[in-house]
């Protein structure tokens, strides 16, 4: 045991004798770690972003839109001057919708309307929607300020409305809007509050739900059914083309992760009956979209630490020069430590030592220096030099994860020891006399 801790040190002394050398050398070993955790918190961060937004659509929500069929849509580039669209979801397909999905954990309805939502001299395009008190809970919306629809405006028909963050911003930059009035088209309508923000403006997201919810203006579907009706029309020069739409998206809330699949086939197949080639609705699942994001991200991930990996094997290969190279410099060291008595498996164990030790130590500074990378990659869009490399809604997401850290570190200590056995099977296998004699 004694020679054993006698060999260590020994190992351990000449490491420390070329503290350069040895810091060069385990550079390979050091990026080689810090790029499989780098490369993976990335994999890993992006999938958490996706699946985030995913998630927000409600991953027990099964959601059917109405949509212009194709050749409605290409009329619009004709001669026809005036004319309008009928298509979509209808208030009948909303009662059969209920009659077959009783214990559905909500089932929310939203009509689209007008064409422009003014304040003052101020106007954006319209993202006006009338839908029921329920949308909240379907959508994970939560309030900033004042309240949202009550089963008393849907009675009361009352001329409310509550805006998105984004409405916020541009139509009160400077005031509270509660209490203040906003018009759609030539319809005056009060706020009684603000939702706050809503993650949806990118990535999945917002690509699933087709908007920005904090460009939305919600009031009650009954007001929207009595004051705006089911035609919407958009004027141009010379021409108009409207919109028959009585229902604009239905939500479907399942009552559990695992009837959604099922729910969401039973669905389709029900709006089948009444629109025969559904080229005028479709459908969208969050939680099987989920499931695919899942697969796709982990099978990234996989791909990008197997990239990283690379630099590991690279790192090995340059252990194995630098103690080849060390091999020959010190044959002459090995011949005296062989004529004191030293055997071969002292010099093997020696050799192996040190590479063990040059492994370990540039795992755990590449582990650090990993870990610091995937901690600052998410500030590098904020930072002053750098912010016009990247968009204004780049983010760059990164979640370090402990499998990572222990794959890595394990997979550079087992390169970095395979890297030098041969180096150290080198070393021993000198014969005593022929290294004393060597210069």
């Amino acid at each position: 045991m004694g020679m054993l801790f006698e060999i260590v040190r020994l190992g351990l002394s000449d490491l420390r004798l070329h503290a350069l050398r040895s810091f060069l050398t385990a550079l390979g070993i050091i990026f080689g770690v810090a790029a499989v955790i780098t490369m993976v918190s990335l994999g890993e961060g992006s999938k958490r972003e996706a699946l985030l937004q995913i998630e927000r659509l409600g991953a027990t929500n099964i959601i059917v839109r109405s949509q212009r069929p194709a050749q409605q849509a290409a009329q619009v580039g004709g001669q026809q001057t005036s004319f309008i669209n009928v298509y979509g979801l209808t208030r009948a397909d909303l009662e059969v919708i209920e009659q077959n999905f009783q214990d559905a954990e909500a089932i929310v309805p939203l009509k689209a309307v007008g064409s422009q939502v003014l304040r003052n001299n101020k106007a954006q395009t319209s993202q006006a929607f009338g839908t029921t008190p329920a949308f909240p809970l379907v959508a994970g919306i939560t309030m900033e300020s004042g309240a949202y629809i009550t089963p008393n405006h849907m009675d009361e028909e009352a001329l409310v409305a509550v805006i998105g963050s984004e409405v916020k911003k541009a139509l009160f930059p400077v005031e509270d809007p509660v209490g203040k009035t906003i018009r759609i088209d030539d319809k005056a309508l009060t706020v009684i509050g603000v939702m706050a923000p809503v993650g949806l403006s990118g990535g999945a997201g917002g690509a699933l739900i087709g908007r920005d919810l904090n460009l939305d203006v919600h009031l009650p579907i009954t007001t929207a059914k009595a004051v705006f009706g089911d035609i919407y029309v958009r004027r141009e020069t010379g021409s108009f083309s409207g919109n028959e739409v009585q229902i604009s998206e239905i939500y479907v809330r399942a009552p559990s992760r695992e009837r959604v699949l099922g729910d969401a086939s039973r669905l389709e197949r029900i709006l089948e009956v009444r629109h025969s080639e559904m080229t005028d609705l479709g459908i969208i699942v969050p939680y099987e979209l989920l499931e695919n994001a899942r697969r796709t991200a982990t099978t990234y991930t996989v791909v990008f630490g197997a990239i990283a990996g690379i630099a590991l094997i690279v790192g090995g290969i340059g252990i194995m020069n630098i103690m080849l190279a060390t091999v020959q410099e010190r044959i002459r060291e090995i011949g005296i430590r062989r004529a004191l008595g030293a055997t071969r498996q002292h010099v093997l164990t020696q050799f192996v030592v040190e590479t063990g030790v040059l492994s370990a130590i540039g795992g755990l500074a590449g582990v650090a220096f990993g870990v610091s990378l995937a901690l600052v990659i998410p500030m590098l869009p904020e930072l002053a030099l750098l912010r016009g490399l990247f968009g204004p809604d780049t983010s760059l997401a990164t979640e370090v994860t402990t499998w990572s850290i222990v794959v890595a570190f394990t997979v550079a200590t087992v390169v970095g020891l395979a890297a030098g056995l041969y180096p150290a099977l080198q070393a021993a296998r000198q014969d005593p006399i022929v290294a004393l004699r060597h210069d």
